[in-house]
């Protein structure tokens, strides 16, 4: 199978790249710039943007599959500008739009990698920009769905997993803080806690999405549930520090409030699609042993 990978270079993208590739996919990474880490370098790449439409229906041609893992959140707002107007643009309007060219353009099955806030917390689609922008792109492009076309979604939690070259600052300072190299950042966990999933089984779905999964349904996919204190446990523990985290319901400064569209301290539970994507779970663990081997 020919498979276009959108957002091949980001963490989820670059995994499930080598995942598929390694079961007999021949891969092809699209994004904005070449890959430069060595372990993606040997892959074909697609130069362009879904968003300003440089991704024509004839540049799609020849693909069987698309994975689409590519799709903007707040790290990806540029300074000064409207958040509602900028996830409308880049999410709302451009995703469907670039899953009907690849409609268009022949390709047999895709997956869209969203995230699982509007089907956990519903509530914040109406009063939530980028919430609302990732359940409107959800909606309109399965709606492409259709007996050529088959088309779903894996609404994903909390992503976490290394890829050899990939910076992911926002894991690192993870290990730093269990290994006590961050200096005046209490050792305190917050309150609540959400689904993680790794990308190992993240991966897992994907590869099983396109070859079982079900046309026009929105997958809640993740792997385990885990309390703020449990997860961040469990990096001192692989660091070699064990420790009994307090609790505090304060702002976290590793976990802001700008980031946690659940609200601060909630609590977010819930058993995982798999059934026809037969995904692996319990991966938390070892993933984060990868991550103290890479950053320490």
């Amino acid at each position: 199978m020919k498979t276009l990978i959108v957002g091949g270079t980001g963490l989820t993208g670059a995994h499930a790249a080598l995942h598929l590739r390694a079961a007999g996919h021949t891969v092809t990474l699209q994004s904005r710039a070449a890959p430069t880490v060595e372990c993606l370098r040997d892959f074909a790449h697609l130069p362009g943007s879904y968003i300003d439409d440089s991704l024509s229906v004839e540049t799609l041609r020849g693909f069987d599959q698309l994975v689409f893992a590519a799709g903007a959140d707040i790290r990806q707002l540029p300074p000064g500008e409207d958040d509602a107007a900028f996830f409308q643009r880049v999410n709302t309007e451009a995703i469907p739009r670039f899953f009907q060219r690849a409609r268009d353009a022949g390709i047999a099955r895709a997956v869209y990698i969203g995230t699982y806030y509007p089907q956990v917390v519903p509530a914040r689609i109406e009063d939530n920009a980028y919430v609302r922008s990732r359940h409107l792109a959800d909606v309109g492009l399965r709606a492409l769905n259709s007996d050529s076309f088959n088309v779903c979604s894996l609404n994903a939690p909390f992503i976490l997993g290394h890829v050899p070259g990939i910076a992911l600052p926002h894991l690192e300072v993870l290990v730093q803080y269990a290994a006590g190299r961050l200096a005046g950042i209490p050792l305190v966990a917050p309150a609540g806690g959400v689904n993680h999933i790794s990308s190992q089984s993240m991966s897992e779905a994907i590869a099983g999405a396109l070859e079982r999964g079900v046309g026009g349904k929105a997958y809640l996919v993740g792997d385990q549930n885990l309390s703020w204190k449990a997860y961040l446990e469990m990096y001192f523990e692989a660091v070699g520090n064990p420790i009994d985290l307090q609790v505090t319901t304060d702002e976290h400064p590793l976990f802001p409030d700008i980031i946690l569209y659940a609200g601060r301290n909630a609590l977010i539970e819930y058993e995982p699609d798999n059934g026809e994507l037969g995904y692996s779970r319990n991966n938390v663990k070892a993933t984060i042993a990868e991550l103290v081997r890479a950053y320490l």
